[in-house]
């Protein structure tokens, strides 16, 4: 009979088994759910980093190979626990797999968290991966690494707690689509990933104050390069807010049984 560290008993078996399956669902398919992610984003550093890196040499003083890996790291993360999250929440609804769990005895709030475990454990493995990918490449430093904890932190509690909520009100897998491709993918494109918002002109630098991605990024890439183009705890403060948000949002969902209950 296997031993679980106290820790693991003092769990609900129901929160603890929901967990496991959630990450398996993940490790299942690590060559497309984590090595595939992590080619995508490697191509990235090869094409703009090192190719483009003989003409744009520096931005702010920063290598252009170092600039460009904090914000892809922070983008591949960020869409890999949101995808994760929303197409797992959703296709239960779909098979009314989630109409037995719910029947279970669960609390609420203990749904909803392994519900976002596996988005969480999917970005991380990503992170880690594209890091692996980058640092022998590129040589990025990691400068800050509270700031950097911090702020993935606040980034997988954000992702993935909105991937929950659009896969709980999602009514097709193209509306999970349809927040990757036409508010995430441009979000972050435009959060400053591949250049420094101070570089825009007005009003373009202004606007791109309103982009929330763009203080995500932001912290990230402090984390790592010790300068970003706002104040680190003006990112993280703006960040936790919007986490804030959704993860309320979220539990109000599995609180009220909102769209959860047939």
């Amino acid at each position: 009979m296997p031993v679980y560290p106290a820790s693991v008993k003092a769990m609900s078996p129901g929160l603890v088994s929901l967990c496991r399956r959630e990450v398996a669902r993940v490790l299942k398919l690590w060559t497309q759910t984590v090595v595939a992610p992590i080619l995508s984003s490697a191509l990235f550093i090869l094409v703009f980093g090192l190719s483009l890196g003989g003409r744009i040499r520096f931005v702010e003083g920063i290598p252009y190979r170092e600039f460009i890996v904090p914000g892809l790291i922070a983008m591949s993360m960020a869409q890999a626990a949101y995808a994760n999250n929303s197409a797992s929440v959703f296709q239960a609804r779909f098979d009314r797999y989630l109409n037995d769990v719910l029947a279970a005895p669960m609390r609420g709030w203990e749904v909803n968290l392994a519900l976002n475990v596996g988005g969480a454990v999917r970005a991380l493995l990503i992170g880690s991966g594209l890091l692996a990918v980058a640092l022998p490449l590129t040589g990025v430093p990691v400068r800050e690494p509270l700031v950097l904890l911090v702020a993935v932190a606040l980034l997988l509690i954000l992702f993935c707690s909105f991937g929950v909520v659009v896969g709980v009100y999602a009514e097709s897998w193209d509306h999970t689509a349809f927040v990757t491709n036409i508010v995430l993918l441009p979000l972050s494109f435009l959060g400053g990933v591949f250049y420094s918002i101070d570089s825009l002109p007005s009003p373009w630098h202004e606007l791109s104050h309103a982009n929330p991605v763009f203080f995500l990024i932001s912290g990230i890439r402090y984390g790592f390069l010790g300068r970003s183009d706002v104040a680190p705890g003006l990112a993280l403060a703006v960040t936790a807010a919007m986490a804030s948000v959704t993860v309320a949002w979220s539990a109000w969902l599995f609180a009220t049984g909102r769209r959860l209950k047939p």
